[in-house]
């Protein structure tokens, strides 16, 4: 089974982003080959995969089990082309319940203000203000560009990127066009969107733009949220520096980026 299991993580994976395949890397290892690995392909029926899922289930949340079950599958259907086993003895079983995951949440407005104000000392805090204010996902913000800040110039009727228009005008908006996912879409094509910004959020990104101006850190790849060198933020290091956010707002570390959008929809 180990042998299956790493042939499809080598072959059956093309084209699927490097945060994908890490988590299905973990998965696997964790879960999948530590249990099963050791088991001959021919001699796995699914009585095993049955106590194999029983024992994930009372520790492991639903979805993770899933995806468990779900490489299995997969990894049996791949050796099941090339003719190493016959059936696919993972289709035959029934997908348990796991633990219950941990539920989401949504800052009061009390706890929102105690956030932007502990974020004003970070460096996300722009990023923490647009996400608040606007409901832009996380992934979105993170690939967001400084060509899809505009401002409105009245005498042309029309939208201008910040980096030509500058931040002298009253109204200003974000193309929510791209998002750090495989190809750079948005989750839908419904979720492209032109999202107007308060001035709370306008003036964070003015601020913001200033700091990476004097750094020139926007010469690199003209992203509006960056790391110190220029590069794109990665979803792990803003999840880092956002719990050192609400831990510094007194809510401790529980939260999470996503829950920012959370809460602009409950609060609508």
């Amino acid at each position: 089974m180990r042998d299956a299991v790493n042939d499809w993580l080598s072959k059956g994976l093309k084209g699927r982003s490097e945060a994908t395949l890490t988590k299905l890397r973990i998965i696997t290892e964790k879960h999948v080959i530590v249990k099963l690995g050791r088991t001959k392909l021919q001699d796995l029926r699914a009585d095993h995969v049955d106590e194999w899922l029983d024992g994930l289930s009372g520790k492991l949340a639903t979805r993770t089990v899933r995806d468990a079950l779900s490489i299995l599958k997969r990894a049996i259907r791949q050796a099941q082309a090339r003719d190493l086993v016959v059936r696919n003895v993972a289709e035959l079983v029934a997908m348990p319940t796991g633990k219950e995951g941990r539920p989401s949440k949504a800052l009061t407005r009390h706890q929102a203000e105690t956030v932007l104000k502990a974020a004003e000392s970070s460096e996300l805090n722009a990023y923490v203000v647009i996400s608040l204010t606007t409901g832009v996902r996380t992934e979105e913000a993170r690939a967001l560009r400084w060509d899809h800040v505009v401002a409105w110039i009245p005498e042309r009727k029309a939208w201008e990127p910040v980096t030509e228009a500058g931040f002298k005008h009253k109204r200003f908006a974000i193309y929510v066009w791209r998002a750090d996912r495989v190809g750079g879409d948005t989750k839908t094509r419904k979720s492209r969107r032109t999202l107007e910004l308060p001035m709370m959020a306008a003036e964070s990104l003015k601020q913001h733009y200033a700091r990476q101006a004097a750094h020139k850190l926007w010469q690199y790849r003209g992203l509006v949220f960056c790391t110190t060198v220029g590069t794109p933020l990665d979803a792990v290091n803003v999840r880092r520096t956002f719990r050192r956010i609400t831990k510094a707002a007194g809510l401790g570390t529980e939260w999470t980026p996503r829950e920012l959008r959370h809460s602009f929809v409950y609060r609508s």
